[in-house]
């Protein structure tokens, strides 16, 4: 379906190199914005089986190399794998649930043999997406992306709050800073123009952390600890594949490519107001299938796109992957020296905080966008409202699926699955049109319109 919303014009192309003086800060701003997300996985997956420090480090060491690879993989592409968006990959959290009793009861070994499975599972749906896309309007792809930002938002405010766990989680402090950097990003990114309009989440987090500096909310033991260089060699942690490991990553691997594809549709709508290309979401399903996969040759848990990634390139205009690719070599060399890394990681989660809450409204904001180019008749209301509600109704209330089994249970309450594949099945089984409806269509203004449009104020 073809949209009817104005298009979007951005700051910087999909194919277009800013100065580097621009360019460079932008790439270190998407870096930033997906930092601690892409750490926080096996940081938790290590604590949940008592690994030991060292452990624990090469884990986060190998989080931030493959997600420097993935994302330059995606932004680039490299024949029909990849994106070629701006696409920020990163260490998927939708796989922890499965990762934390698999590593438990069979080792880390069994979470990268399955991992590597499930790379060539959506290596296989992304090949065939050219078949299956129609099962993706924008009425769907709205739906998951609406979901997908909202569902964030929580992760955020915890991020604003000091983090999960702090001691002193909820203090004034944490939120009064996390609401000093969004007022700081909301007025650069409004109120001024060019390079500081499009690197205001950069700013507000630079201006966040030179607050944080005096509160004492900065701790640099973590880079006295790091080493400087480091190289890590495949097969490290080793790799075995008992069948729950395969069968288990593979089905949350389906679910990451649903998230996908909606991140992907997100970008393309949010940053440059299109549609995505056949081309485009393939190579996108395809570039996280090989990005997991060679992530888990190196002991990396599975690699997806960022959300928060996506609410940057809605809030800045900045849809250049080159943009992307230059901060995916910054996470390329954290991953290859640890010390760069840990200094990145001394950013307060309250910071970040501050400008997660911004960017994860903005994916919601995109899906909102989405499903504003569909005809909203009574029927793509009601798809829309049961999609919405059950999976934001089940991620919400997750002890009402807690009678099913664990594999399926981390399916619903994941509330973006139930909504997609709910979307999917009402837009194929529901009539496409109705009596009562005709007529009565709530949509932006038609070609069949006789009035002329009223005058803009001042003109």
């Amino acid at each position: 379906m073809s949209s009817t919303a104005p298009r979007t014009e951005p700051l910087y192309d999909v194919n277009e190199l800013p100065p580097l003086k621009k360019a460079v800060p932008l790439g270190i701003q998407h870096v930033l914005a997906m930092f601690v997300g892409n750490v926080a996985p096996p940081v938790i997956v290590a604590g949940a089986i008592g690994a030991a420090t060292g452990e624990a480090a090469f884990l986060v060491q190998v989080a931030l190399l493959m997600a420097g690879v993935s994302t330059l993989l995606q932004a680039l592409g490299v024949g029909p794998v990849g994106a070629r968006l701006p696409v920020v990959q990163g260490t998927s959290f939708a796989f922890i649930a499965v990762a934390i009793p698999l590593a438990q009861n069979f080792g880390l070994s069994a979470v990268f043999g399955g991992a590597l499975v499930a790379g060539v599972v959506q290596i296989l749906l992304g090949t065939s997406l050219r078949w299956l896309r129609w099962l993706f309007p924008p009425l769907v792809s709205g739906v998951v992306v609406l979901v997908i930002g909202v569902s964030l938002l929580p992760a955020g405010i915890n991020y604003a709050a000091g983090g999960v766990g702090a001691d002193d989680f909820g203090a004034p402090v944490h939120l009064a800073l996390a609401g000093f950097v969004m007022l700081i990003t909301v007025v650069i990114n409004q109120f001024t123009r060019g390079f500081s309009s499009a690197a205001a989440v950069l700013i507000g987090l630079i201006l966040g952390y030179l607050v944080a500096l005096p509160l004492g909310l900065v701790d640099f033991e973590p880079i006295a600890e790091a080493s400087w260089v480091s190289l890590p060699m495949p097969l490290e942690l080793g790799m075995t594949f008992p069948l729950t490991a395969v069968i288990g990553m593979s089905i949350v691997a389906i679910a990451s490519s649903m998230e996908t594809i909606g991140d992907l549709s997100a970008i393309t709508r949010g940053g440059a107001g299109r549609d995505i290309t056949h081309r485009e979401l393939s190579g996108g399903v395809m570039g996280d299938g090989v990005g997991t996969a060679i992530a888990s040759l190196f002991g990396a848990m599975p690699n997806t796109s960022f959300s928060q990634n996506v609410g940057l390139v809605a809030l800045t205009g900045v849809i250049s992957r080159y943009v992307v690719a230059l901060g995916a070599g910054v996470l390329v060399l954290a991953g290859l020296l640890p010390k760069l890394g840990a200094a990145v990681a001394t950013m307060p989660p309250a910071v970040l905080g501050g400008s997660a809450i911004i960017m994860f409204a903005m994916v919601a904001s995109a899906g909102i966008n989405m499903l504003a180019s569909t005809m909203l008749t009574r029927r793509n209301q009601l798809i829309i409202a049961l999609s919405i509600g059950l999976g934001l109704g089940l991620q919400a209330v997750p002890d009402a699926v807690a009678v099913f089994h664990e594999q399926v249970r981390l399916l619903l309450e994941s509330g973006v699955v139930p909504a997609a594949v709910l979307a999917v099945v009402l837009n194929l089984v529901l009539p496409k049109s109705h009596p009562e409806e005709a007529g009565r269509i709530v949509a932006p203004a038609t070609k069949t319109r006789t009035e002329p449009p009223a005058p803009e104020p001042g003109s």
